[in-house]
């Protein structure tokens, strides 16, 4: 990792001349979140900020002013500058107030998706010794009241829970230990993030102000975002998207942000109208229910927009180009990132069409990628192999999880993010699957990627998902998982749509299933492992399993 390369005498001059690049290209030494927009509350007090679907506004100044209120609450507390504050709420105005107040007393904020169980929100809480919870009672039919407080009552120090109702009024709690929070003690920390956890416990995700401030500085500069921009966020903020796309963003520029608690596509487009939104970021599905919806008004749809960056889970290249006839105005693209990375490779206007729908895009400003072969050297162009990326907006390690730093930092300070890709002789990338889903037919390695590509691209199908089947003679064959929108498609159907849209054989479907409730991440991303676990279930149930 950066910081213990800085550390290491024989190696710090590299790393600090790295840096000084960061900071000579203007990535990084950008001032803090909470003085920029200090600074714009002063400068344009009454320029809308903040907006929900409820009808609740604020502008700069206003919230500001509610923020510095929140940030007194806290304080009376007893919660002190340095401790970690998780924040776990619906897409309201008070999830904005209170992320700028965890700031505004130098606190770090930690957020959360919103529908996080009891026992995950327990295991974050004592990994990162968070001092304080912020949530609600019940949201969409889920008691996150109980969940705050069996998090609270499992972790071994002191832990206080704001619960705030959806008319904004407050009530304080605690559980029963009086052993103080251990501070994390680290000046670079400015904000934890957990990531998506489509396999085991969530780990926790240290960003630096330095590295949050040059994901937004690279993305403005690659999207012209400002001065006059606005933020459409759907995506939930308890997410990595949401957070740094919408939330954080929108403090670091100025810009307001417009949210929608619960995603809607028919709300969405008249939110979006209505504010005159200019960007959003959201998953697969947020595009996949945009193109769907019927146009009503003269209009093109989405007719402010001028970029909606697509990421989360993959994009079929069919939904991209249909995404470019229904919506005319929007540059549509797509966006591949991570929790540990947030924006890592999208698509320049510039880029030529094929380049648009056959890619994850090239390299954010400052961004090193390499791909390494099977004997760990860069492969050649063209050569698939696992993805290792440096940069100035990448986090800087996990917290309180010193074994996966070091099993997934080199010692050049390149992290190993887990996926499989191919880059091309213009430095787009192609992200062949994740090395944890290849599927083994007769020790053959096949992504799971494009064959899900082809799939999501038949007009019946919400959702799939390619996994191995286990074979006795093969080790594994290829099963999709269909949701219940394509139950009616049978294996022959499926196979011949395959052959039909250019899939070798060896890449058909051997096994279908379909799910009722396709299990997802709050950004829309597949849970692969879930889905193996329901297939191995079923299998079992059944006396199948060959």
């Amino acid at each position: 990792m950066l910081q213990d390369l800085e550390q290491d005498g024989a190696k710090a001059g590299k790393s600090t001349a790295r840096a000084d690049m960061y900071r000579h290209h203007g990535w990084w030494g950008n001032g803090s979140i909470v003085e920029r927009f200090q600074q714009y509350a002063r400068k344009t007090p009454d320029r809308l900020a903040l907006v929900d679907d409820r009808g609740k506004s604020y502008t700069n100044a206003e919230l500001l002013n509610a923020a510095e209120s929140m940030a007194a609450k806290f304080r009376a507390q007893g919660i002190e500058s340095g401790e970690v504050v998780i924040v776990i709420l619906p897409n309201w105005v008070e999830w904005q107030i209170a992320h700028l107040a965890i700031r505004l007393m130098g606190a770090v904020p930690a957020n959360i998706p919103l529908k996080t169980d009891a026992r995950m929100l327990a295991h974050v809480v004592n990994l990162v010794s968070a001092r304080a919870l912020v949530g609600t009672d019940v949201f969409g039919g889920f008691d996150l009241g109980s969940v705050l407080k069996h998090a609270a009552d499992s972790a071994d120090h002191r832990v206080d829970v704001l619960k705030i109702a959806d008319d904004g009024t407050m009530e304080w709690s605690h559980n029963a230990s009086t052993r103080p929070a251990v501070k994390p003690n680290d000046e670079r920390l400015d904000h934890i993030m957990f990531t998506s956890s489509t396999t085991g416990m969530p780990k926790a995700v240290m960003h630096s102000q330095d590295g949050l401030n040059a994901f937004h500085e690279t993305m403005a500069a690659r999207f012209d975002l400002v001065p006059n921009g606005s933020i459409f966020m759907g995506s939930p903020l308890g997410h990595s998207v949401g957070a740094i796309h919408g939330a954080r963003m929108s403090l670091y520029f100025g810009l307001p942000l417009i949210l929608q608690q619960k995603w809607n596509a028919a709300e969405a487009v008249a939110l979006i109208e209505k504010y005159g939104c200019t960007f959003t970021a959201a998953a697969t599905p947020f595009l996949k229910d945009l193109i769907e919806l019927k146009q009503t008004g003269e209009l093109p749809k989405l007719n402010s927009l001028k970029h909606f960056l697509c990421g989360g889970a993959q994009v079929p290249p069919a939904l991209l180009a249909h995404a470019d006839q229904e919506f005319p105005k929007t540059y549509v693209t797509v966006l591949w990132g991570m929790t540990e990375g947030g924006y890592t490779t999208s698509i320049p206007g510039t880029s030529p069409s094929d380049k648009r729908h056959q890619t994850a895009g090239c390299a954010s400003d400052g961004l090193e990628i390499v791909i390494l072969d099977e004997a760990g050297k860069p492969a050649a162009p063209g050569c698939e192999g696992d993805l290792t990326v440096r940069g100035p907006a990448l986090f800087y390690g996990y917290f309180n999880q010193p074994e996966l730093n070091e099993a997934l930092f080199d010692k050049e300070g390149f992290f190993f993010v887990g996926d499989r890709a191919i880059m091309d002789n213009d430095g787009y990338i192609r992200i062949t699957g994740r090395s944890k889903d290849l599927i083994i037919r007769g020790g053959v390695n096949i992504s799971p990627v494009p064959i899900e590509d082809v799939l999501a691209s038949h007009p019946d199908v919400s959702s799939v998902a390619v996994i191995g089947y286990p074979d006795d003679r093969l080790g594994e064959r290829i099963c999709a998982v269909f949701g219940p929108s394509a139950r009616h498609l049978n294996l022959d159907e499926v196979t011949r749509f395959a052959a039909e849209h250019g899939l070798p054989k060896q890449h058909w479907p051997e096994h279908v299933f379909y799910i009722d409730d396709m299990p997802t991440t709050p950004a829309g991303k597949i849970r692969k492992n879930d889905v193996r676990q329901w297939l191995e279930n079923r299998l079992a149930k059944e006396g199948r399993g060959e």
